[in-house]
């Protein structure tokens, strides 16, 4: 069928996304590159931004988070307000140590690590793993970053026979100091791992100050099943959500007029620049693509949804199109946030650990995440907003809530609302083996995202008296 066929080329292009993005880093440069490609000027924190209207732009903090963002072409200064969709850059892994190399009887060379993120551990055994991350390098009295991958299979972590402890298969409490460790060689590999990283970054290895590498899975996405219905992937969580974000973004670009159009006619009172108040309500919104990092391990840094880099860059974006506080504020009222990390689908050995009567399902649409202890920001006005957004869209969806005696996970939207106070509903597709190297979801479900976030971006979300009004732009 056409529409199978369609949604294979969609998860192809996500698979190729995932294996170009080995770490938080290249997913970031990935997304880069893609941005780029379609005309997107980077913006430096440490310099002052001149916006114009028309104009396509995207700002990077700490090499693992990213923000792109597009300007109206017409009437500018009076847009409605932001159309968000927030997703993370990091999975669970392993992080190696800084002096990682550990010589075992003069026979093995094994990896120092620790866990980061909340992963399942024994998915990680017996299978090709390798290193990725970044490089800070001394070049010309300048610290540069360098990305490094080292694309070859060159890690892994063997399990202990069965012979050697016959009571693995009734449960195993791992420790991550002694179990957990990577074998990287033989005796003669000792003192080799950072040159084989300067290698493979194609640098010195005594230029090298610091690095953050990663372990990560070397298996590629596959699609399988009866019906070739199911995809398995790494970092599905949240890569999935990150591409179809991008995906989503780029193709909901307004098409320019015929001439080009520079910054608007600002008119003034007291010397203070004005908003046009029908204008602000009838004019389009700036949809940004965020895409955090950190959110594995809780989100609370400079480069996390618990920063201020969202707010930083919005509250820029205010400024240099020539609006006040007031006019920040009012942007905010008429803004609206995706909070988008995958969700639990029911799993089919273990049916009872969800929820009764929410059940979603790979394959059956996006997921409206609740939590009444707030671990997810989905109220009955998000949901709402949401729903109609995917009605318009012609998306399915489906309802996840935590079974109530199990304690949940969280995301970012709860976290990101403490900084930009914007009406949010979360939202994923589902998965089975959230936190192994290798997840499963919908072949389906990339695609399903990609129409109602781009149906998100192409709109306008408006506070009003009652409620709120979804101007399709």
């Amino acid at each position: 069928m056409e529409e199978d066929r369609e949604y294979k080329d969609t998860v192809q292009k996500l698979f190729t996304f995932i294996e170009e993005s080995p770490s938080q880093y290249h997913a970031v440069d990935t997304m880069r590159k893609h941005l780029e490609a379609a005309g997107y000027e980077q913006l430096l924190e440490s310099e002052a931004w001149k916006l114009k209207s028309g104009g396509k732009y995207y700002v990077i903090r700490s090499g693992s988070s990213l923000i792109a963002f597009r300007i109206p072409a017409q009437d500018s200064q009076n847009y409605c307000g932001f159309q968000i969709v927030a997703s993370h850059s990091d999975s669970p892994s392993f992080k190696i140590k800084t002096n990682p190399e550990m010589n075992v009887e003069e026979h093995y060379v094994k990896l120092n690590v620790e866990k980061y993120g909340g992963m399942l551990c024994a998915p990680w055994f017996d299978r090709p793993l390798s290193v990725a991350g970044r490089l800070i390098v001394k070049e010309n009295n300048r610290l540069v970053t360098k990305l490094v991958n080292v694309d070859r299979d060159l890690v892994m972590i063997p399990n202990l026979a069965i012979h050697m402890n016959r009571e693995a298969n009734k449960g195993y409490d791992y420790n991550i100091q002694k179990d957990m460790l990577p074998l990287y060689g033989c005796g003669e590999a000792k003192g080799k791992f950072m040159k084989q990283i300067a290698e493979a970054a194609n640098v010195k290895e005594d230029a090298i100050l610091a690095s953050d590498l990663f372990l990560y899975n070397r298996m590629k996405g596959s699609i399988w099943g009866a019906c070739e219905e199911f995809i398995s992937s790494p970092k599905l969580d949240d890569l999935q959500c990150a591409f179809s974000s991008l995906e989503a973004f780029l193709q909901s670009e307004e098409p320019l007029p015929s001439e080009n159009v520079q910054a608007n006619e600002q008119s003034e009172v007291d010397g203070k620049n004005v908003i046009n108040e029908k204008n602000v309500i009838n004019g389009k919104s700036i949809p940004v693509h965020c895409v955090f990092d950190n959110e594995e391990v809780g989100s609370g840094t400079k480069q996390g949804a618990a920063s201020t880099f969202l707010a930083d860059t919005l509250i820029r974006i205010n400024h240099a199109m020539g609006r006040d506080e007031a006019g920040y504020r009012q942007s905010i009222a008429n803004s609206f946030m995706l909070s988008a990390d995958n969700a639990h689908g029911v799993h089919p050995n273990h049916t009872d650990k969800a929820c009764p009567t929410n059940r979603p399902y790979p394959g059956n649409g996006v997921v409206i995440k609740y939590s009444a202890n707030q671990k997810y920001t989905t109220d009955a006005v998000s949901a709402a907003v949401f729903e109609e957004i995917c009605n318009r869209a012609n998306v399915p969806y489906q309802i996840y809530v935590n079974r109530s005696d199990i304690l949940g996970g969280s995301t970012l939207g709860n976290i990101s609302t403490t900084q930009v106070p914007v009406n949010t509903v979360d939202i994923g597709l589902a998965q089975l083996a959230m936190h192994s190297p290798y997840e499963t979801g919908s072949v389906k479900d990339t695609d399903y995202m990609i129409q109602a976030m781009k149906t998100f971006f192409e709109a306008s979300v408006r506070q009003t008296e009652d409620g709120y009004e979804i101007i399709s732009c």
